[in-house]
């Protein structure tokens, strides 16, 4: 079994979707994507890669998956 992994970016983007299953995830996030605006192609870039991951990992791997919001140290507070 091989380690995913995933950037800040594509953890934070799987975390706001419904992680139950790899196969809800990824149908949540291809739904999303429908409607992701021609001016957000980062965020369809991270999703794309989120995508490629989660379609290349089996459930077991998925499993034991610790999924949560990831912070990478960038954000200023205001």
């Amino acid at each position: 079994m091989n380690q995913t992994v995933f950037t800040v970016e594509e953890e934070n983007l799987i975390c706001a979707f419904d992680t139950t299953s790899r196969a809800a995830l990824i149908n949540s996030i291809r739904e999303a994507m429908n409607d992701f605006d021609e001016d957000e192609l980062e965020m369809r870039e991270i999703a794309e890669g989120a995508l490629r991951k989660l379609e290349a990992m089996d459930d077991a791997e998925f499993s034991a998956l610790i999924l949560s919001p990831a912070y990478d140290g960038d954000e200023t507070e205001v």
